[in-house]
């Protein structure tokens, strides 16, 4: 995949989709699938356009939304056979732009050396000012330029339909499990690890704490059943702690922190990467170390019967 700054860029005819695509979720995943075979099928190079920052951290400013960093975003999409990939900065000037100015400047600008002959977008999907670039719109516009249009239908997956919406919703409420069967994948955290208090270590079960983005989408306070992957080492198996350590301080800095089994490296300074599988139990203040410690163990025990049971 080619990531580009301008349309100008590409050469040949193309199909073009247009999205956010956070999550790169199963539904999307069904979306790009029919638009790669349509443009193979008609020899026309995919291009896929899409936002950063993503649009509701512009409009609406918020932490703790994105179900995908940008990095992992690209590297899903490279995934799945895209040609070009064309990120549009989004600000709260290009927000105001219509829908006809921001097809005219930025999908179809004059002078263009090549030609979008098929333009595909999802069945939920509007752009430009006061989102009035919705499917009616884009149909007109389309046929004024004789450009063929697919809408995409929505896509569901046991009667669930499949949306950012509904991961982050299942995200937020700890349920790891289904996100996952609706992202079709693990859900994944990276970050650069950088140094604790060492109290993990004086414990008895060192950690690696994750420096996360603060517009990452963060799982509840908790403990998960997780699997670690350090630059491109294998996999291993591990347990997850979201919190702020209330058995030792009072405060409201948020730690990401994982125990790798069979692990005895030096993370410092590395990026990770950790996988959501399950939650274990929410965050708890025990009445003392030994009570956290005792907790851990048992912790670290149903992990590790996780993987042996679920290979």
């Amino acid at each position: 995949m080619i990531t580009i700054a301008n349309i100008g860029e590409i050469k040949s005819d193309a199909g073009l989709v247009i999205g956010n695509f956070d999550g790169v979720h199963l539904g999307h995943q069904s979306l790009l699938a029919e638009v790669v075979a349509s443009c193979q099928k008609s020899k026309l190079a995919t291009v896929l356009v899409t936002f950063w920052p993503h649009p509701k951290l512009v409009l609406t400013p918020k932490r703790d939304f994105l179900i995908n960093s940008p990095e992992e975003k690209r590297e899903l999409l490279s995934a799945l056979g895209i040609d070009y990939l064309m990120e549009i900065e989004f600000t709260r000037d290009f927000s105001d732009l219509l829908p006809e100015k921001f097809l005219d400047q930025y999908i179809f600008p004059p002078g263009n050396n090549f030609s979008v002959k098929k333009l595909f977008i999802g069945h939920d999907f509007t752009f430009g000012k006061n989102k009035g670039g919705d499917h009616a719109f884009v149909e007109n516009y389309c046929s004024l330029k004789k450009i063929a249009i697919e809408i995409e239908a929505e896509f569901a997956k046991e009667g669930v339909a499949i949306s950012s919406s509904v991961i982050r919703h299942y995200l937020k409420a700890g349920n790891i499990e289904m996100a996952n069967q609706l992202l079709g994948r693990l859900f994944l955290l990276a970050g650069r690890v950088i140094k604790g208090d060492g109290r993990g270590r004086m414990l008895g079960f060192p950690t690696a704490n994750i420096q996360i983005s603060t517009e990452r989408l963060i799982p509840p306070f908790g403990v998960y059943v997780t699997q670690t992957k350090a630059g491109a080492s294998k996999i291993y198996n591990s347990i997850t702690n979201i919190g702020t350590n209330p058995t030792f301080k009072a405060g409201n800095i948020i730690n990401v922190e994982t125990n790798i089994f069979d692990f005895d490296k030096d993370l410092y300074g590395e990026e990770i990467s950790v996988a959501f599988i399950k939650r274990l139990r929410s965050e708890k203040k025990f009445p003392s170390a030994n009570d956290l410690i005792y907790q851990i163990t048992a912790d670290v025990s149903a992990a590790r019967n996780h993987f042996k049971t679920n290979i």
